[in-house]
């Protein structure tokens, strides 16, 4: 790479096909993980998606469990009555989750309880019912509720993410727009074209996705609405349309357009488009993103010599050089709780994810692979998605905040690029 935006380039020429569904591969698990189980559930052995395992799996890809194996559990309740707490403190289980799943007219009825072994107590019950084709959903459902009784956080495992696809070489290259559940399941294609599609982003309601498509030949910028299908183009300047992200409140857009010479970040009211310029430099200026109170967005600028990241504060205009360790940072993105950023940052090793914390400046590598690209933080902000390469294929990478924790989507067939985690959906 010799510059980023070079590298940006180079990853529009390089995207190969991707089948839409993606598969999870857990890398590395956290020590410090704690044991649960997650017994199958009764009535679970004709369905056409097992409950009990899609919740292991959750949990386990969240990076803060470690579920116990089906083949070390010595027994298999189905309800609290029926729960021996000595027997699976034997096995070191902290937490043990059971339930039955039967059906409800066209649909399914889910009962599941969540026990503290430790002190021999329930902690959560619910009857969940979901109709005919939505037990996965139902199943995340029921993830993000255990995941918050255990830790106090808010689950994110109903959410979503939309990721970029290709097919083809050269001149046959044939580009796709998904969204699929969190575990890289239940894709829908949003757009295909025979063009680069980049930069897909998220409205705050999770209605609508933001992104660059090269269908006419040339960047421009489109808003997409996902339930009707229905999409406008926002910007087709003369130059770079590029990086769309949301304000928190779905009102604008920030962007990065040249038309005025060099790269700037201008944001957009989407209903009136009329256009605020923010910076004004003889440097290349790009990658916006909000802050989670509105009040101040991040951008990537050459203007001290490489890319760095640098916050703009909307009451003061002030631009503030945020990164200092290295001589490349970019693709800021705020944590959800506005503490800390998470942004690439080469080392040694290449290129990484790294979370910096924003009082004390101190910056930490969290990926180990050495090609990551376009971070995407978690609406709970317990994971970041990412772009990286394996094994010469590009695949989707995940990585806990804390760096304990890692897994991978990669797609059955070649390359997966540009995700982007949405927002909680409901």
């Amino acid at each position: 790479m010799t510059t980023w935006l070079t590298a940006l380039l180079l990853l529009v020429s390089g995207m190969a096909h991707a089948q839409a569904n993606l598969t999870i591969e857990i890398t590395r698990g956290s020590d410090r993980a704690t044991p649960v189980a997650v017994v199958p559930f009764a009535g679970g052995d004709s369905l056409p998606e097992d409950v009990a395992q899609v919740i292991h799996d959750n949990l386990e890809r969240s990076g803060y469990f470690d579920p116990l194996p089906r083949d070390s559990m010595i027994d298999r309740p189905t309800e609290s009555g029926e729960v021996r707490y000595r027997d699976w403190r034997a096995l070191d289980v902290r937490y043990l989750v059971v339930g039955q799943v039967s059906q409800e007219g066209s649909g399914y009825s889910i009962q599941f309880e969540l026990m503290d072994v430790s002190g021999e107590r329930r902690m959560l019950g619910e009857v969940v019912t979901t109709p005919q084709g939505q037990l996965r959903k139902a199943s995340h459902h029921i993830s993000d509720q255990i995941f918050e009784a255990i830790t106090g956080i808010r689950g994110a495992f109903s959410t979503r993410i939309a990721y970029v696809t290709a097919q083809g070489v050269g001149e046959d290259m044939q580009f796709g727009l998904y969204v699929a559940d969190a575990d890289g399941r239940n894709s829908q294609q949003v757009l295909s074209s025979v063009e680069p599609i980049l930069s897909p982003a998220w409205s705050p309601d999770g209605g609508k996705l933001a992104y660059v498509s090269f269908e006419t030949e040339r960047p421009a910028i489109y808003i997409q609405n996902l339930a009707s299908g229905q999409r406008v183009r926002a910007t087709s300047f003369e130059g770079i349309n590029g990086a769309p992200a949301w304000s928190p409140d779905g009102r604008k857009l920030a962007m990065s357009l040249s038309k005025d010479g060099q790269p700037e970040i201008y944001v957009m009211d989407v209903a009136s488009r009329d256009f605020q310029r923010l910076t004004n430099s003889s440097s290349i200026d790009t990658e916006p993103s909000w802050a989670p109170d509105g009040r101040s967005l991040l951008f990537t600028s050459d203007r001290s010599g490489g890319p760095q990241i640098y916050r703009h504060d909307f009451a003061s205009g002030e631009q503030q050089r945020l990164t200092f360790t290295g001589n490349y940072n970019a693709r800021g993105r705020f944590a959800p709780d506005g503490e800390s950023i998470f942004l690439i940052h080469r080392s040694n090793n290449g290129y990484q994810v790294a979370r910096q914390d924003l009082d004390s400046g101190r910056l930490v590598v969290i990926s180990d692979s050495s090609r990551d690209e376009s971070p995407s933080v978690s609406p709970n902000g317990t994971m970041v998605i990412f772009a990286t390469q394996q094994g010469g294929s590009g695949v989707l990478g995940a990585v806990s905040a804390d760096g304990r924790a890692s897994f991978r989507l990669p797609s059955p067939q070649g390359d997966v690029r540009e995700p982007a985690w949405s927002p909680f959906l409901n």
